[in-house]
């Protein structure tokens, strides 16, 4: 089955479909297999190697849909900021001043510089079967900053905080925002049927500043690109934020909000899932447990959404943030059966 309109029937009843943030990831044999012979840049830079890494979860587990094999920080490197993995990533430069933001400099034009993920794109709809659903992403634009200031988006990101009222913000979004755009329009142009906006360090902020400072933002981007591709849907999925900051997201060109395991899934979709889709959000760690504790969370986890009432149609299983390295293969396969045999309506 599909994310959206052509989820499977089943004696009578529809299975609500899934998918994990990287299934494609550390934890697979078949990745560490094809990243003996290469690394993780070559990895997503190459078409045909991007393409087999989407597909192995795939092939292996019978997810819902194939999220392009990329990584979240290639703006930065299109912006002039370089990028390298050793293994996490390290920029040539940080935005610790407004005056850093004039060495911002884009490298070359997006139509050359993605091109690599337009052609993955273009591959995996050619070998993804037909009811499968095909996600791209980017980096959301708060995260992206986060990242420029800090090198990375963990600690308590004072610095980035800082930047909100100094002029860093303001001025690293008016470079960022077109060539964002540009990278989802050459993904969108790959024939995916959603694009992923993931904002990880979004919950570092306070409330209102994430109101007065990232959504407006935020806003920009998700109009422009609905203006441009109307029938892509948008996921937008932020990391540790509460419902206080989902009341404020307030955005009618977003169609499915990604929420992680800190919010009840069920108040989520009591209150939201008549303006979105959610998407969420069983807690990674728990696919580290002995098989018969981790169906056992899962049914209960399934027992709850489907006892409160609510509209099951508008969600969409998965993670509250991504598979975590080390997780048993065995357990990700014996929970997208399990989904697939009892998550039905």
């Amino acid at each position: 089955m599909g994310l959206f309109n052509d989820r499977t029937q089943r004696d009578g009843k529809t299975g609500v479909p899934v998918w994990f943030m990287r299934q494609a990831g550390r934890y697979h044999s078949h990745y560490q297999g094809i990243k003996k012979n290469s690394d993780f840049m070559s990895m997503c830079k190459t078409p045909d190697l991007a393409i087999e890494v989407t597909m192995g979860p795939i092939r292996d587990f019978d997810f819902d849909a194939a999220i392009l094999f990329s990584d979240l920080l290639f703006p930065l490197e299109h912006l002039g900021m370089g990028l390298k993995y050793e293994p996490g990533p390290i920029l040539d430069m940080r935005i610790e001043t407004k005056d850093d933001l004039n060495k911002l400099k884009v490298v070359a034009p997006a139509s050359e510089f993605y091109d690599f993920q337009q052609k993955a794109c273009i591959g995996l709809r050619q070998e993804l079967p037909k009811q499968k659903s095909l996600l791209g992403f980017v980096g959301a634009p708060w995260t992206l900053y986060s990242y420029a200031v800090e090198g990375s988006h963990s600690g308590n990101l004072t610095s980035s905080k800082l930047g909100l009222h100094d002029g860093r913000w303001d001025g690293f979004c008016n470079r960022l925002l077109p060539e964002l755009l540009a990278e989802m329009d050459i993904q969108a142009k790959g024939n995916v049927d959603a694009m992923c906006l993931f904002d990880t360090a979004a919950g570092e902020l306070d409330v209102h500043d994430y109101k007065q400072f990232v959504l407006p933002k935020l806003r920009e981007v998700t109009k422009e690109f609905k203006r441009i591709h109307p029938n892509v849907k948008v996921i937008y999925y932020s990391k540790f934020t509460h419902l206080h900051y989902l009341r404020e997201i307030q955005d009618s060109n977003i169609d499915v909000l990604g929420v992680d395991w800190r919010n009840d899934i069920t108040e989520v979709l009591k209150e939201f899932s008549k303006d979105y889709m959610i998407q969420g959000n069983f807690d990674p760690s728990h696919l580290h447990l002995p098989w018969n504790i981790l169906e056992e969370k899962l049914n209960h986890f399934f027992e709850r959404v489907a006892s409160s009432g609510v509209d099951m149609s508008r969600w969409i299983m998965g993670l509250g943030h991504g598979v975590l390295q080390h997780t048993p293969e065995d357990n990700v396969r014996n929970t997208i059966k399990l989904v697939h045999d009892k998550f039905l309506y």
